[in-house]
């Protein structure tokens, strides 16, 4: 299993952008991602930050539904 590296928030949103999030809205300092599936609209907050916490990177993924793999490749 990889491990996750501290990465931007900007860096997270490209990412998560190829994995066929869309940006819905940007208040403040973040952004609000969307991703239409067959199971419904999942959604994720990813904030600004230059550099963001690990456990704050593992929350969006739990979000997106995600895993550590899928968010790797990219």
């Amino acid at each position: 299993m990889p491990k996750l590296k501290r990465i931007s928030g900007e860096e997270a949103i490209k990412r998560l952008e190829k994995l066929g999030f869309k940006q819905i809205r940007r208040r403040g300092s973040h952004v609000v991602l969307k991703k239409q599936t067959s199971e419904g609209e999942i959604g994720c907050v990813v904030p600004l930050h230059k550099e963001l916490a690990i456990g704050a990177l593992r929350g969006i993924l739990k979000q997106a539904k995600l895993t550590v793999e899928e968010f790797s490749k990219v």
